[in-house]
């Protein structure tokens, strides 16, 4: 889940709706400065279906120690340092199946995946924040992505339906950044985010060379970024999300219920181009 804090309780996102989201701005990527993804199906679909691994955790939310919704906040844009609310184990075996889900039927999109959940859990991972037994897990299950990573690489490598300029090193990072991007942008504007943050990672330039992209919020889930990398100046998304009342819950089972009886609604998530 992914919350947002309202006067009267909580604004709460799954993450599969968060990474449809990101997979939204991925399709309308690329204009006259900015390059578009391709092989641009299997681009999109890694970026769109990167966390439908939690769609059967996020059927049954649960709570913190505090009686919050257990959920990816303002608090963790930028580093991910939560794991004394959850469980690693089960945590670990949400971002396999996020990852085997889609490999398994596409190697390509499934390495972008699983480049995204090695840099989640190594570079923006806390690790003080684990307890010193559950250490070992962690870095066992790491060794696993990186074997996996290889078999998926050579799964690629023999795929005829791949360009070989699709196959390499620098494309496939190149698309791997995309992701990390569009799913930053899709974070900040689930949790509507308001202090100015950059999109991680520099995206290539058409005619070579390559720029970050900052984020600035102007109004409720509206923000202007720069430079502009769509083809047009200004784009609406909805997203799928359910309004929970009350600030903490006694048991996950009394948020549950909550969730479950709350409607659905459509919340509007609008990118603009700064204006010169």
């Amino acid at each position: 889940m992914l919350r947002t804090r309202t006067e009267t309780g909580w604004w709460l996102i799954t993450h599969p709706d968060h990474a449809r989201l990101a997979g939204a701005f991925a399709a309308a990527w690329g204009n006259a400065l900015f390059r578009k993804p391709q092989p641009r199906e299997r681009v999109l679909h890694g970026i769109a279906s990167h966390d439908d691994g939690w769609a059967e955790r996020d059927r049954h939310p649960c709570i913190t120690r505090e009686g919050k919704p257990s959920a990816f906040s303002t608090e963790l844009v930028g580093a991910y340092s939560a794991f004394e609310e959850i469980d690693l184990a089960d945590y670990l075996a949400v971002r396999e199946r996020a990852v085997r889900m889609i490999a398994e039927k596409d190697a390509y999109a499934g390495l972008l995946i699983a480049m995204h959940t090695y840099n989640l859990l190594t570079v923006h991972a806390d690790r003080s924040t684990i307890e010193a037994g559950d250490l070992p897990l962690l870095d066992a299950f790491l060794e696993s992505q990186r074997r996996y990573q290889e078999d998926l690489k050579t799964r690629i490598d023999r795929d005829p339906t791949l360009w070989p300029d699709d196959k390499t090193e620098e494309r496939i990072s190149e698309h791997f950044c995309l992701l990390q991007g569009c799913d930053n942008l899709s974070l900040l504007a689930c949790v509507d985010y308001a202090e100015p943050a950059d999109m991680l990672h520099a995206f290539p330039y058409e005619g070579g060379g390559a720029s970050g992209v900052r984020v600035k919020s102007i109004g409720p889930r509206h923000f202007e970024l720069s430079p502009w990398p769509f083809a047009v100046p200004e784009l609406s998304f909805e997203i799928p999300a359910r309004h929970v009342t009350g600030e903490r819950f006694a048991t996950s089972g009394e948020l549950e219920t909550a969730y479950r009886a709350a409607p659905e609604a459509k919340l509007t998530v609008k990118l603009t181009s700064k204006q010169p």
